[in-house]
């Protein structure tokens, strides 16, 4: 009995590892464009036809941060005939609507304590846009958060990409706080590494890339063909992607169009805000999955974006969470003397220190890589930057648990409190 089940432990864990190999496998492909894409200059484009945008940002509570928003919108090198900004205050108790509108912002307040989350306020501007300001014939939606700040030239950037005929475009993430701890630092390495080695290569080898949360650019017309902002799930941004690859749509990346944002520093914030990230991921998969699986197989469009898609959207933490719950539970039951302790015991601790060893040298390395090349664009002491090299994968790793309770537990939108005051130039 005690072989039997040693084996099946040994198999269960090369398994696991062959399909999560087989799985991300093709990411390693990605960075091998990403290094070549970075070492290869390329032509710059010259300034292009200017084109008329309406810039979205949906605030909840944000009078601290707004205003700098603003204001780096207002000094960005693109004719300011061209731009307008409109806030929607939603269910706000401070005085965002009035700060947004002394900063020169077009105001609207919304009230719904039914309709929660950042996908009705934008459907409720784009609704107002459309109603009240059509006659500016906006070409674009640009969409962002109130604590983002945009670098100068980011809207002339993205309007580059908007003029090959991307109608989707998302941008270069960089953080507002990457020095002020492991946690901040954590999400702002991802993010870095996902805007050069997940949607830059997927730009260069012609396939679609993914929105990311803020900092992105919507075709008017595709904005009308859906009706207005339809996206209502838990993470309304990757439904967006996800529906639109599905249709066909090519999502393109602008990485010289670079904005910052404010990430959690707390614990209690970060596991409520990934929570809802990985909840509404599973209810994107539920509700897409079969048609981006179909897409594999029978599509005639982005048959390598849906597979890609699947693969986002299915985590590799959760293939992680279910290969150390299974040892855990053997471990459990060699303790317990439901089995021959000692063997069960040594063999499933070896196969745990194996399995987070593995992954602690796979995400040492991708942060590690990223830091590397990221390094100039990263702002603050070097001492922190190689010091948050070695603890991403601790705040990677915090995504198992966190994978783990989405799967049972009923998740809402919480709002997250932004204190993080900076203009563009004092982060640099």
């Amino acid at each position: 009995m005690g072989s039997q089940l040693l084996s099946f432990i040994n198999d269960f864990n090369f398994y696991m590892f062959l399909l999560f190999t087989l799985m991300y496998s093709y990411q390693i492909v990605y960075m091998l464009v990403a290094f070549k894409t970075k070492r290869n200059n390329h032509p710059v484009m010259e300034n292009v036809h200017p084109y008329k945008y309406a810039i979205i940002i949906a605030a909840r509570n944000e009078e601290l941060v707004i205003g700098q928003l603003i204001k780096s919108i207002k000094n960005q090198n693109y004719p300011g005939k061209m731009i307008d900004i409109f806030v929607v205050a939603d269910n706000c108790t401070d005085d965002t609507a009035k700060v947004a509108e002394n900063a020169g912002a077009i105001v609207r307040e919304r009230f719904d304590k039914d309709n929660i989350g950042k996908g009705y306020a934008l459907n409720y501007m784009i609704k107002i846009i459309e109603r009240e300001y059509s006659f500016r014939k906006y070409e674009g939606y640009f969409v962002f958060d109130a604590d983002n700040l945009l670098d100068e030239n980011y809207i002339a950037e993205m309007n580059k990409t908007f003029h090959q005929g991307y109608r989707v475009i998302t941008s270069y993430r960089n953080s507002k706080n990457y020095d002020q701890n492991w946690i901040s630092a954590g999400y702002a390495l991802w993010f870095l590494h996902e805007a050069e080695y997940l949607n830059l290569p997927r730009m260069v080898l012609n396939s679609s890339c993914a929105i990311s949360g803020t900092g992105f650019l919507v075709h008017a017309n595709l904005i009308k063909d859906n009706g207005g902002w339809i996206h209502h799930l838990l993470t309304e941004d990757i439904e967006f992607s996800v529906s639109q690859i599905i249709k066909g749509e090519k999502i393109g990346y602008c990485r010289s169009a670079m904005f910052y944002d404010e990430q959690p520093v707390t614990f209690d914030q970060s596991w409520n805000q990934r929570l809802r990230w990985a909840k509404g991921f599973y209810q994107v998969f539920g509700k897409y999955g079969g048609g981006l699986i179909r897409n594999v197989f029978r599509g005639r469009h982005n048959k390598f974006s849906c597979f890609d898609m699947t693969m986002t959207i299915m985590p590799a933490m959760l293939v992680s969470s279910i290969s150390m719950m299974v040892n855990g539970l053997f471990y459990l039951a060699g303790f317990l003397g439901f089995f021959d302790g000692k063997q069960i015991i040594q063999s499933t601790t070896m196969e745990l220190l194996n399995s987070i060893g593995w992954y602690y040298g796979i995400l040492f390395t991708l942060g590690f890589i990223t830091t590397l090349t990221e390094w100039k664009k990263i702002h603050c002491s070097g001492w922190k930057k190689i010091a948050y090299t070695i603890t991403f994968p601790f705040f990677m790793f915090t995504y198992i648990p966190i994978s783990i309770v989405a799967l049972f537990k009923k998740v809402e939108w919480k709002p997250i409190a932004h204190t993080v005051v900076k203009s563009v130039d004092d982060i640099r």
